[in-house]
């Protein structure tokens, strides 16, 4: 017997527009939420009603529609503050996204810390955003970048993990969710081993702020990266948390705008967090967005996200065990919202193209995890994906043309 909060998640998908479409003829089953969610009717109206109602810049303007603009950019700020368990609203930086979140920490906080000598640990599960950025920070300050393994189920191997810290380790870069095969690390147990070795740790949380409750207090991370798309808000506005005493030692990202105290030809002083960080005009717009957006998952409520898309897990990985030609990609303690299989006989793509063609989107390809498919020993899997929007029959509609994959590929 489903409870009332239950129904209502089930049936969410009527308030994302984008689903109610077909594609070439086939009802529309949206299984690459992993990549980018889709938008509730609730985002874009507040989207469309910035630009119609106050449209302008914040910070800079003594007029009405500035004060309103600015009111709303903040109020978004301590919203932030609060959803992520933050202490003071002044520790939430909006970015770009998550990429630029882990860029700008590692391309400030890094210069600070790392110097010849000093290691970053990542884990073998990160995307490339989590990678890249530590490699450059690593090239200009020679340190340098070391990986902590996968045991056999495509969990990281903690007992490695914590072998691999020592007082060289000066940063530890982790996700939360694994964007490749929907593993849940342990962030709070990792980071607590990290900081009894000196380390500081970001964690890369782009795939977990919308599946489950994160707070960043109890975790004891030091940054903590999101963006909003992945959270059914828009895309081109992220976040980084950053616990404040850090952010008031770290240099500016950028220069320009709104990020100073005072500027002159011989000197600038720069303006305190969060403002240091965000040079020139924001994404406002992407800001009243990722506001609308905590507020439709507020109103769902995590207790009843988790219960829903834990159904959906188990029922995805029911219906792809039923297909002798499907692999599901590794077996770790906890998955949550994406999980990646192969067809024997047919390549990913061939895969996802089939499933276009009837009606069902995933994503193929390495998903900016080419590491972790090195040490698959695989170039690529299929990942289905999956958000509050999503149903039983979505899961069951995989099957069915999973069903005529492996006609056709025999």
């Amino acid at each position: 017997m489903k409870t009332t909060r239950e129904r209502e998640i089930i049936d969410v998908a009527g308030r994302f527009p984008i689903l109610a479409q077909q594609v070439y003829g086939k009802r529309l089953v949206y299984l690459d939420s992993a990549a980018t969610s889709q938008k509730p009717d609730s985002v874009i109206d507040a989207i469309s009603s910035y630009y119609r109602e106050f449209n302008a810049n914040v910070r800079r303007g003594v007029h009405a529609l500035s004060y309103k603009s600015t009111e709303a950019y903040e109020a978004t700020r301590a919203k932030v503050a609060a959803f992520i368990g933050a202490e003071d609203p002044d520790e939430i930086v909006f970015t770009r996204g998550t990429t630029e979140s882990i860029n700008l920490v590692a391309a400030t906080f890094g210069n600070e810390v790392l110097s010849e000598g000093d290691e970053i640990l990542l884990t073998t599960l990160e995307h490339h955003a989590n990678i890249v950025p530590w490699q450059m920070a690593a090239k200009r300050t020679g340190a340098r970048v070391i990986v902590a393994p996968l045991t056999s189920d495509g969990d990281v191997d903690l007992q490695f993990f914590s072998r691999l810290l020592s007082e060289r380790t000066k940063i530890v870069a982790i996700a939360h969710i694994s964007n490749a095969l929907g593993t849940v690390n342990p962030v709070k147990k990792m980071t607590e081993v990290a900081k009894r070795a000196g380390a500081h740790v970001l964690i890369d949380g782009a795939q977990a702020v919308h599946h489950q409750k994160v707070d960043v207090q109890d975790i004891g991370c030091d940054f903590y990266a999101f963006s909003g798309h992945k959270m059914y808000g828009p895309t081109g506005i992220g976040v980084l948390y950053g616990r404040k005493e850090l952010l008031e030692e770290m240099p500016p990202y950028q220069g320009g705008g709104d990020m100073i105290a005072s500027v002159s030809f011989e000197k600038t002083h720069f303006a305190p967090p969060p403002q240091r960080f965000e040079a020139g005009t924001p994404n406002i717009e992407g800001v009243i967005g990722l506001n609308a957006a905590i507020d439709f998952i507020n109103e769902i409520g995590f207790d009843a996200v988790t219960a829903h898309e834990s159904s959906l897990m188990a029922e995805i990985e029911k219906v792809l065990r039923q297909h002798d030609n499907v692999s599901i990609i590794g077996n770790p303690k906890q998955r949550v919202g994406a999980i990646s299989f192969t067809v024997r006989n047919a390549h990913p793509h061939d895969v996802g193209t089939v499933l276009d063609h009837e009606g069902i989107a995933v994503r193929a390809g390495h998903h900016c995890a080419q590491p972790l498919m090195r040490a698959l020993d695989i170039p690529a899997t299929v990942r289905a994906s999956f958000g509050v929007y999503n149903s039983v029959d979505d899961i069951r509609a995989l099957g069915a043309a999973l069903a005529k994959v492996e006609e056709l590929f025999g």
